[in-house]
């Protein structure tokens, strides 16, 4: 997609084992279509030699402010001018206490004590031994730090280099990636609680067989990450499916359509938004079996009789919450012919002022999609795009259609 297309970083690397992982982050920062330029303290290079940092960033490494490929000799003012983010990965507990004292003794610190502060942000992927991560000396150097204006993107729990396990983690390549995106997307949901279902519901018939559906959950988990990237506090209620949550969102796990229906309503009051994404199933067996069901030899069927979910959205719709105004309700229909017309029938039947379209099953557990928006004054075509755009774009038309917020 490019999401970084037209971006200049400049990625800073201080000593440590995750030194390996910037190569990687380095690839996909590219891939992403930012230019980056790779600055390393001499602690760094003792992990990752600068010509594997050159090879992959396709631009000559820097190490010392007295370089004199700078006509100037200011590499410390040039990479920093020309940068739109500093990205400091790893950032070693060192590296903190150097920011937070202001040292300027070498290139990398030196850059970030003289980045033009209000237009070249500061982030930080802290690295470290999970007793480094802890000792009060790194919190308060970190939220020294972070009081200065400097972003600290948190770290991973796993196994160490050292032996040991914890917190202090680098955070992996395609994690770092997706909070830069999400640092450069516009905040068109700041201040908004967002709450998302996704995926599929499991109704159970006995304690192993159940009834559910094919939906993978991908464009639920899809429109949790633009709606966080747009600055809303989202909340992602899913269903039985095997998708990374994504960074900044809070998962519910659910299994059955009461579970779904519990864990929404709890929730929705608070909301300011909530998109019903999930494929809930309409029935649910009346008595599931607290054994399996066996076969009796003489082919003789169970007989299951069944009873209807209740509607989450259609609940959601008219709680008091959502007909005062203070919940937007979107939901959606997935459906195998006449999209328009089954869209519009539900749109009304359900009582919200959008519903999104999709045709299915065939949409189920791909990657892209193409999106009907019907609304009391008609309908419109998202084109057909990776379910990651058009999640994107759902999102900033919501945004559009909310009502500002009230102080």
């Amino acid at each position: 997609m490019n999401e970084l297309a037209g971006k200049h970083i400049v990625l800073g690397l201080s000593g440590g084992v995750a030194c390996y992982k910037a190569a990687d982050l380095c690839r996909q920062l590219i891939k992403e279509g930012a230019t980056v330029q790779v600055v390393m303290t001499e602690a760094a290079g003792q992990f990752i030699t600068p010509v594997t940092m050159q090879a992959l960033s396709g631009r000559p490494v820097y190490g010392s402010q007295w370089d004199a490929r700078e006509p100037n000799n200011m590499p410390h003012i040039n990479l920093s001018r020309e940068a739109d983010a500093i990205l400091i990965a790893p950032c070693s507990a060192d590296f903190v206490a150097r920011l937070a004292q202001g040292r300027a003794d070498e290139l990398l610190s030196l850059l970030c004590l003289a980045r033009p502060t209000g237009r070249v942000p500061l982030l930080l992927a802290p690295a470290m031994n999970r007793e480094m991560w802890a000792h009060p000396a790194t919190q308060r150097n970190l939220a020294q730090v972070a009081q200065d204006g400097a972003v600290v993107l948190g770290v991973g729990n796993g196994d160490q280099a050292c032996g040991e396990t914890g917190d202090g983690r680098m955070l992996e390549p395609l994690e770092l990636l997706e909070e830069l995106v999400a640092f450069f997307a516009a905040k068109l949901l700041s201040g908004r609680k967002v709450l998302i279902t996704a995926g599929p519901t499991f109704e159970a018939i006995d304690p192993v067989r159940g009834i559910t559906n094919l939906s993978s959950g991908k464009m639920g988990f899809a429109i949790a990450r633009a709606a966080r990237e747009a600055g809303a506090e989202v909340t992602l209620v899913a269903g039985p499916v095997h998708l990374p949550t994504p960074r900044g969102v809070h998962r519910v796990n659910v299994q059955s359509a009461q579970e779904m229906l519990a864990a929404v309503e709890q929730r929705a009051q608070t909301a300011s938004v909530f998109i019903a994404t999930a494929a809930v199933a309409d029935w649910r067996p009346a008595a599931p079996s607290t054994q399996k069901i066996k076969k009796d030899g003489f082919g003789q069927m169970p007989v299951l009789g069944f009873v209807e979910n209740t509607d989450i959205l259609a609940t959601v719709a008219q709680s008091p919450h959502a007909l005062v105004g203070d919940l937007y309700c979107v939901g959606f229909a997935a459906e195998s012919h006449d999209l328009l017309i089954h869209a519009t029938a539900k749109r009304q039947r359900k009582g919200v002022p959008l519903l999104v379209g999709n045709i299915g099953p065939a949409t189920f557990g791909q990657d892209d999609n193409a999106l009907l928006l019907v609304d009391a004054q008609g309908h419109r075509e998202l084109p057909r795009a990776s379910k990651r755009v058009l999640a994107q774009q759902l999102i900033a038309e919501i945004a559009r259609r909310l009502p500002a917020l009230r102080t």
